[in-house]
């Protein structure tokens, strides 16, 4: 079956192998990869991703939970996996049985996972997670809180059943611009050492690896890569400003469907909040919010033809939307519309859309199939 009968997105895996073997020139030597591979490697298919960084020579994966890791492992990736997220303690048979590593938050949780390992004769690899100033998961050691988070760190990483392989922490503001946003990531990542420095002096714990730098911080904060490095973003093609060259992976693909003439003065749409100024000649594209094409851009964008950029007309719809022709003779039935990739750019539309790269690329739907194949508009 041809998967570009209606809607598609189209994956570059060789502009993923580009994109790695970028990131990867720019680190220090001895420093591991780990490829974030969540939330289906940000919409471009985590299994098929995944299996090109493990022949690429990539270090570790990551992903949000358990189910991700478990679709990896049945389709026979052996890559280590970190899960980022939370898995409930009563899982802790299934992440060792499938050698998975599991992020600890707290002393709590680690109590949990260790006596369930430890009844089960088995070793739970963990990585500890360091709240530096995310403010969303990970044992808090800033301020007044830094005594008690050290204690509650050695604490948890001396229990039996866990092996502490590795600590992290995330930043908040790396790919921000201006000097508050340094002076935060500084301050971060200072914090972040001294932990590492006190639990090992205090409780003689040693990590293996250590890893706090997301996609901002490799493009922005070279000597913070350490151990290992963490790159989401940019492994898909975005978030450099253009320092390493990389490529976007993904085109969101569709055809004209339908086009019609409509006479002047006429709403389009849900309603009616365009009106044709023209005689107008107006094509109807299969895409829409269920693809996730987002409703909030209605009106406001415009997607790529092989002779020029088409503006978006009317409200999207769940399942289509209207594109004006008028001025683009040459674009006819069958005629390939992109929507981002390498000619309309996904950054430009989530500006558009007041929004990151991030959703717009998460938030294309199971129901629009992935193609492994370049991209072209003819």
């Amino acid at each position: 079956m041809d998967l570009r009968k209606r809607t598609w997105a189209e994956i570059s895996l060789e502009n993923i192998e580009h994109n790695y073997r970028a990131i990867r020139a720019r680190l220090p030597e001895g420093c591991k990869f780990l490829g974030v591979v969540k939330a289906d490697a940000y919409g471009h298919g985590a299994v098929a991703v995944s299996k090109r960084l493990e022949a690429l020579g990539a270090e570790y994966l990551a992903v949000s939970c358990l189910d991700e890791a478990v679709e990896l492992r049945e389709a026979g990736i052996g890559t280590p996996i970190l899960i980022l997220g939370h898995t409930p303690w009563e899982y802790t048979g299934e992440l060792i049985a499938r050698d998975l590593t599991q992020t600890v938050t707290c002393e709590a949780k680690a109590r949990e996972y260790s006596k369930v390992a430890a009844a089960l004769g088995g070793t739970l690899r963990v990585h500890i997670k360091v709240d530096t100033g995310m403010s969303r998961l990970g044992f808090l050691c800033a301020g007044g809180h830094f005594d008690l988070g050290v204690e509650n760190i050695i604490s948890a990483c001396t229990l039996p059943g866990l092996d502490p392989e590795g600590i992290y922490t995330h930043f908040a503001l790396s790919d921000e611009e201006g000097e508050d946003a340094r002076a935060f990531t500084l301050g971060q990542f200072e914090l972040f050492m001294r932990v590492i420095e006190c639990v090992s002096k205090k409780g003689g714990v040693n990590f293996k690896i250590r890893h706090c730098a997301n996609s901002g911080a490799v493009v922005n904060y070279e000597g913070m890569c350490l151990d290992m490095v963490r790159p989401g973003l940019l492994l898909y093609g975005y978030g450099d400003g253009g320092k390493l060259g990389l490529r976007p992976c993904m085109s969101l693909m569709t055809h004209v469907s339908t086009i019609k003439y409509i006479d002047e003065g006429l709403p389009v749409s849900y309603g009616g909040v365009f009106t044709t100024p023209r005689r107008t000649r107006m094509g109807v594209i299969p895409i829409g919010y269920a693809d996730g094409l987002m409703r909030s851009l209605s009106n406001r964008c415009s997607f790529a033809t092989a002779s020029g950029m088409a503006p978006q007309r009317g409200r999207i719809c769940m399942d289509m939307c209207m594109i004006d022709l008028t001025d683009l003779p040459d674009v006819n039935l069958e005629s390939l519309i992109e929507i981002f990739g390498e000619h309309a750019s996904v950054e430009e539309l989530a500006r558009t859309a007041g929004t990151i790269p991030y959703e717009l690329l998460c938030s294309v739907s199971k129901r629009v199939p992935r193609v492994y194949a370049p991209s072209k508009i003819k």
